[in-house]
């Protein structure tokens, strides 16, 4: 390790690390708690934390000043390195399959409101938010990308929290009714598909074809669905047109959802969130108030429109 490394390694190393965690929710031009209150909240002298303090100036993470009876104020932090010192590491979330440009738009958007609050940020792909759910109870993962209506579930139900809310249409641009074509949607046997990895579309198809006792449901994954259309094995299902565009040909016709209660449902659904654990609030503290969610659809909506090439 160089001497940088080894004076991080020092009690008061180890002091000023637990305080770069601190300083990631402060702003510059404000100013900050006294040093006996940082001493009392870490669980030190004051001594040390005046070292740590200093330790974290030497190494460019921060500046500070002192003005007088009003305290001592941040001057300049580094967020980059501030994250680097405090031993958080890289948050790792984890998103749909990237199958349409609204999530590889969302992608990219995200890994950079991230990168510019200073958290170092990687992607895992996984399909269904079943799987996604599971590897953030399980800490595999420390974030989950799902729509606004499965965020609100989890947290309902589980210790998680949500971080962010990033709008209409950023999940989702729009959920449409799919019917074979020369089907009469009201036949009786009706073959509907729906996927069971995907909470938000199995409640839609359930909504719509509510009431009805002659459905002859298929468990089937989006991914057979081309298939399953064309060899009419499947007569309708409901599902995210921004995976089903230029995927499924001729042979099935696009129908708008029904009620009123469905397309409130619809919407909810379209709506990314980010969600993380509560036990990891202390990284997600760090980065929350700091993340800039007009740049992640300024970034997706580049993406869209075809101005911004994807990088995640």
């Amino acid at each position: 390790m160089n001497d940088f490394d080894d004076r991080f390694l020092t009690r008061n190393g180890l002091a000023a690390r637990q305080l770069a965690v601190l300083l990631l929710n402060h702003e510059p031009d404000t100013r900050l708690p006294r040093v006996r209150d940082f001493a009392e909240e870490l669980g030190c002298g004051n001594g040390t934390i005046q070292a740590a303090l200093q330790l974290l100036e030497d190494s460019g993470a921060i500046e500070t000043t002192a003005r007088g009876h009003l305290g001592t104020f941040l001057v300049r932090s580094d967020r980059s390195v501030l994250w680097r010192l405090s031993g958080l590491g890289t948050l790792l979330a984890a998103m749909p399959l990237p199958y349409s440009r609204r999530y590889e738009g969302l992608a990219t958007g995200l890994r950079s409101a991230f990168e510019e609050a200073g958290a170092p940020f990687a992607i895992t792909f996984m399909r269904g938010a079943g799987a996604r759910t599971a590897a953030l109870l399980e800490g595999k993962v420390d974030l989950v990308v799902l729509s606004r209506f499965a965020a609100d579930q989890l947290i309902a139900e589980h210790p998680v929290e949500l971080v962010a809310d990033l709008g209409p249409a950023t999940y989702v641009g729009a959920h449409g009714m799919l019917l074979r074509h020369g089907v009469d949607l009201d036949s009786p046997g009706l073959r509907v598909a729906v996927d069971h990895t995907s909470e938000d579309l199995r409640m839609l198809v359930e909504r719509v074809f509510a009431g009805r006792k002659d459905i002859e449901w298929l468990e089937v994954s989006y991914m057979q669905l081309r298939d399953l259309f064309a060899r009419n094995e499947v007569d309708a299902t409901v599902w995210n047109l921004d995976e089903v565009q230029d995927r499924l040909g001729l042979g099935v016709d696009v129908l708008p959802l029904g009620d009123e209660v469905t397309r409130e449902l619809s919407l909810r659904n379209s709506r990314a969130a980010v969600i993380g654990r509560t036990d990891g609030a202390k990284a997600l503290a760090a980065v929350r108030d700091s993340l800039d969610l007009s740049l992640v659809t300024r970034l997706q909506s580049e993406v869209l429109r075809g101005e911004r090439v994807p990088s995640y």
